[in-house]
């Protein structure tokens, strides 16, 4: 039987796909392909070893302050330094976490779609 093997891309609607590219490679360091896309490798230095899939009840407040249907959490090499540069960017930082599992920090993207940021525990 055919299984699948891991996400093949998220996508998404947004109100001004152009300027919310430009955000994400200028605020997150995202490397934008020319048509708009960019391509993040699983065998990069310092990737998890695996991706997270989880569907939360309807009503959850994880995502708050964001009112959309969904949030986006992004693997990092170093949650304090991404932090820091965020911070440096003026980008308000909503909280921050530590887990035996790994360390979160949350932000708000243009469109208000709420980011995780997640460093594995080693």
């Amino acid at each position: 039987m055919a299984r699948i093997t891991g996400f093949g891309g998220i996508f998404f609607k947004a109100k001004d796909p152009k300027a919310l590219a430009a955000w994400y490679r200028d605020t997150l360091g995202i490397a934008i392909e020319s048509y708009g896309a960019a391509l993040l490798r699983y065998d990069a230095p310092g990737h998890p070893e695996f991706v997270v899939w989880n569907p939360f009840a309807e009503g959850t407040d994880y995502f708050a302050p964001s009112t959309r249907e969904f949030m986006i959490n992004f693997a990092v090499d170093d949650i304090d330094a991404m932090v820091a540069a965020l911070e440096a960017k003026g980008v308000t930082v909503l909280g921050r976490q530590d887990e035996s599992y790994g360390r979160f920090a949350w932000i708000m993207d243009p469109e208000g779609t709420k980011i995780e940021l997640w460093q594995a525990e080693a």
